[in-house]
């Protein structure tokens, strides 16, 4: 990764700047860092404008609000907060106090899986944690390993700063439906189970996983027939009935269709060897 240009001011540490242009292998890692620093804004407006690329920016010390949006909606700040900005979307910041920041900028197709798994939520620009620690040490973080060439290690500290910064779920039911995914029930079913209605059920696996519950009954399933296959010494049919299938033939072709290989062609070849195992 080349570093196009690193700012640091020698009279004031805590104002510097690191900007970057990734190369082709680089984007190929589906994230990748352009830009990141720390810098202080005094109180008062900073002019406004859209970015051509994602940012978070940590809010250390201060407060005021965050201009957000084509009709400049003000989001109250105070510190400790995490402003996250999308691309092309208006925005300016208006300190009220000293305002204390760390940014990074970054782009790259694994975003709009991201988006879609709700950690790049659109419609919260300003968040905030019960326990900020967390946060401030993975932005810590990113902020040292962008100064390095290693790529490989500036995007892991990505995916950590917004993993760690991401809301955490409000409930657990997609763990709870994962649970229940091998029995052989409907959605209605599985809601009612739940103590929920088939509206509350989607609204709720959304939110965590960003997907709909038939995708992860699903998933959850073929993640669980996957293990039986590789590590239990369990026909086909067998499996499929423990993972909530009654009809085998429809069974094979699911995995089939899902996998890319048989069910026996995963046990060949995906399945961890043993001194007791007959393949």
């Amino acid at each position: 990764m080349d570093t196009d240009d690193l700012f640091l001011d020698p009279c004031d540490v805590r104002n510097w700047s690191i900007y970057l242009t990734p190369g082709h292998s680089e984007r190929q890692l589906g994230l990748f860092c352009l830009g990141a620093g720390e810098q202080e804004n005094r109180p008062g407006p900073t002019p406004e404008r859209a970015l051509g690329c994602h940012a978070l920016v940590w809010i250390k010390e201060g407060h005021g609000h965050l201009l957000h949006g084509p009709d400049r909606q003000l989001f109250d700040v105070q510190a400790p907060a995490m402003l996250w900005l999308h691309p092309g979307v208006l925005h300016g910041y208006r300190p009220a106090t000293r305002w204390r920041q760390a940014w990074a900028l970054f782009s790259g197709p694994a975003t709009t899986a991201l988006t879609t798994l709700g950690h790049l939520d659109p419609t919260e620009p300003v968040r905030r944690y019960a326990d900020p620690r967390t946060v401030d040490r993975a932005f810590t973080r990113l902020l040292r390993v962008s100064a390095t060439r290693n790529a490989v290690q500036t995007v892991a500290a990505l995916y950590d700063l917004v993993a760690q910064a991401a809301p955490p779920p409000d409930d657990d039911i997609a763990a709870q439906l994962a649970g229940l995914a091998c029995k052989a029930l409907s959605i209605q079913d599985y809601a009612a189970e739940l103590g929920l209605n088939v509206k509350e059920l989607r609204d709720a696996v959304r939110r965590t996983t960003g997907s709909t519950p038939q995708e992860l009954v699903l998933t959850t399933r073929l993640n669980t027939a996957k293990a039986l296959l590789a590590e239990e010494e369990l026909s086909v049919g067998a499996v499929a009935r423990r993972v909530g299938y009654d009809d085998p033939a429809y069974f094979t072709r699911l995995f089939t269709a899902r996998v890319g290989l048989s069910p026996r062609a995963f046990r060949r070849s995906g399945s961890i060897p043993t001194p007791f195992s007959s393949f």
